[in-house]
């Protein structure tokens, strides 16, 4: 039973994440192409089977992650706890940091990956939260089991909250956004920054599970979901330039004076008006 329940995990998680680098080489190639495309729906339908197949052995992984030698180790407590706050707040703020210090330093690039970040990450978590109000799965450490779903227990109380999992959702939407905007830039990191950001995503998800707050299947769903909104801002921003967003967000830069030295410069323009911008 044990090889049976392997080849079921190894198999979800290739549905779940193989796709990903081809919709992250749609997402690179160019304004021309549509918002959504052919292998979005390959992208949706993947994860959707992933988490099907693993909804039966969710109770499964449960056990076996809660087991009294595994929670016992402080490495894994340890390793649970940074990677988690990595994911949330840390993305946010890693977003935060390197939009302001984009802005302020003038590199446009810097800027985008931190905004673009940042808006993938408000994408995916708006849309996981409603999923949580809406479904009321039962969180593991309930005891009421994979199968409780209430129609909007959600609402009430965060132990009906399991399904997606948001911190998932966070993590790879985080990863999606900077490997499709890093790869526009270097084609070739793409090979090294995706699998580091996705495998990072990954152990979010896992230490998740650790933490008996969600389950396998919560997982999934919320890695396709963060996936699918870093790619679509990313896509959306580049087919979209001049957007109100990018437009009207402030600006600001470290700038030469007569002396030699620099000096802070904070617009509240909107970009399309800043002569900084217009060069």
């Amino acid at each position: 039973m044990r090889p049976l329940r392997s080849r079921a995990l190894a198999l979800a998680l290739v549905l779940a994440s193989g796709v990903a680098p081809r919709a992250v080489a749609q997402a690179d190639s160019g304004s021309a192409r549509p918002l959504f495309t052919a292998g979005d729906a390959l992208l949706a339908g993947g994860v959707v089977i992933a988490a099907r197949l693993i909804h039966p052995l969710d109770e499964h992984y449960r056990r076996r992650l809660q087991d009294s030698s595994t929670q016992a180790n402080r490495k894994l407590q340890t390793l649970a706890t940074i990677v988690r706050t990595t994911a949330a707040p840390g993305a946010y703020v890693i977003g935060a940091s390197l939009y302001t210090a984009g802005r302020l330093s003038d590199n446009r690039k810097m800027a985008e990956l931190g905004l673009y970040g940042t808006e993938a990450l408000l994408v995916g978590e708006l849309s996981a939260t409603a999923l949580k109000w809406t479904i009321g799965r039962a969180r593991p450490f309930t005891g009421e089991g994979p199968n409780s779903y209430g129609f909007g227990r959600g609402f009430g109380s965060n132990s009906y909250k399991s399904f997606p999992s948001g911190h998932s959702v966070s993590a790879f939407a985080a990863a999606a956004a900077v490997t499709s905007e890093t790869s526009r830039w270097a084609p070739n990191t793409r090979w090294i920054v995706g699998p580091v950001l996705y495998g990072g995503a990954a152990l979010v998800g896992a230490s998740r599970m650790y933490n008996n707050q969600h389950w396998a299947s919560d997982v999934i769903i919320g890695a396709g979901i963060g996936t699918f909104a870093g790619l679509k801002v990313v896509r959306f921003n580049h087919s979209h330039t001049g957007n109100q967003v990018d437009r009207w967000l402030l600006s600001g830069s470290l700038v030469p004076t007569g002396d030699g030295g620099h000096a802070l410069r904070w617009s509240v323009l909107p970009g399309s008006l800043d002569p900084r911008r217009a060069r």
